[in-house]
């Protein structure tokens, strides 16, 4: 991935290359922003280029993407470059000769390998494994060993920290300790969507780069590129339905098959998402919304959950757009028009402002690990009385 293939950021980038041209780069940064946006793809392009053997003397360029050093950091194995996301303690347990027939440790190394592997796939991908609540002392220590020593190759170790809000408090005392005698060949690269949750002490000693949302035109320009042969209205679909997500962008784009548009797994989400909704509002199918609640809550991973209620927030605005002028042709769902007009005829002073804080409030709440069950319940309760009163 060379700058070429960074969606969006353009002022970001810019920066980055006018620092790498004049060799001024900051010995750390803080790449803050949305989830999804690109701010780890930026990271790693960063780090391939400070690496890459066949680098261009002018750094618009970026990374060759071909060399062994550019291929090592695609999978992952770059001596200099160091990927710090938090995992399982197991992970970090003294290795010892009978580890390999641990099935805690064995179970554990497996779910962080498809993690990676799913990284390698989509690099806007943010890998969480769900029994770590944080980044952990021992991972940090690991860096100051591997900082005492010089990067390989004549290039720079690039230490790149994922989620940085969730470092322990032992592991950002330890990492505010390097940062406050950073060894020259070292650049740290914190990554965070709530920067306000990382001690202020360690923000301070970074350059703060904020990422902001990609635009619409910009994600359909290149969901075009990828999916020359894809229907307009999926392409419509999935830009709307990432919400300026590239992960979950590029996820959809890749689930499209050559048969009709309802194949497409987001679609289907969306119209579960849809039917649940319509249930819950409805007094005599209140238990099958109770139903459809566990089923969810039991058979649904969070990812799925949570793309669940970015639809309903997509179909709310549709529906806010209609109250407000009944001529509004900008819909998110144009195929669920009909419903559209319905629930602004049956629905006439819904808070919506309420509706939305509640579904980004439970959205959130998923994606932190709350009980899946509990938690939609919770919503269930709180969107019904603020839609149907």
């Amino acid at each position: 991935m060379s700058w070429d293939n960074i969606i969006g950021q353009s002022l970001q980038v810019n920066i980055l290359k006018k620092s790498l041209a004049a060799d001024r780069l900051a010995h750390a940064y803080l790449f803050s922003g949305p989830e999804g946006i690109g701010k780890e793809a930026v990271a790693f392009e960063l780090a391939k280029q400070l690496n890459c053997s066949q680098r261009s003397p002018d750094p618009q360029k970026g990374s060759c993407d071909i060399c062994e050093s550019c291929l090592q950091a695609t999978a992952f194995l770059h001596p200099n470059i160091e990927y710090v996301f938090p995992v399982e303690s197991v992970l970090l347990d003294q290795i010892d000769p009978s580890k390999s027939e641990n099935k805690k440790f064995s179970e554990a190394k497996a779910r962080y390998e498809a993690l990676i592997e799913q990284k390698k796939r989509n690099p806007y991908f943010t890998p969480v494994m769900e029994r770590s609540m944080a980044i952990l002392t021992e991972q940090v220590s690991d860096l100051q060993q591997k900082a005492a020593f010089m990067p390989s190759g004549g290039g720079r170790k690039v230490f790149i920290i994922s989620q940085a809000e969730k470092l322990n408090q032992s592991a950002a005392n330890k990492l505010l300790k390097l940062l406050e005698e950073p060894p020259k060949h070292v650049l740290f690269i914190l990554v965070s969507s709530r920067p306000e949750s990382i001690l202020p002490t360690i923000r301070s000693r970074c350059q703060i780069l904020k990422f902001s949302r990609i635009k619409p035109a910009e994600m359909e320009a290149w969901l075009s590129a990828a999916c020359p042969a894809a229907d307009e209205d999926i392409l419509r679909f999935i830009v709307s339905a990432s919400r300026g997500n590239l992960e979950k962008a590029l996820d959809l784009s890749r689930s499209i098959t050559d048969q009709a548009a309802m194949t497409l797994p987001g679609l289907e989400l969306r119209n579960r998402a849809i039917d649940w909704l319509r249930n819950l509002l409805t007094p005599r199918r209140l238990q099958e919304a109770i139903r459809e609640t566990e089923e969810m809550a039991k058979n649904l991973s969070r990812q799925e959950i949570a793309s669940m209620l970015a639809s309903l927030l997509l179909f709310f605005q549709d529906i806010n757009h209609r109250r407000i002028d009944p001529r509004w042709e900008g819909l998110n769902n144009p195929d669920l028009e009909s419903s559209v007009i319905r629930f602004v005829q049956n629905f006439r002073k819904p808070d919506f402002y309420e509706v939305s804080v509640a579904t980004e409030t439970t959205i959130r709440s998923i994606m932190r690990n709350a009980n899946p069950f509990l938690t939609l319940s919770a919503y269930a309760i709180r969107i019904k009385q603020l839609i149907a009163g």
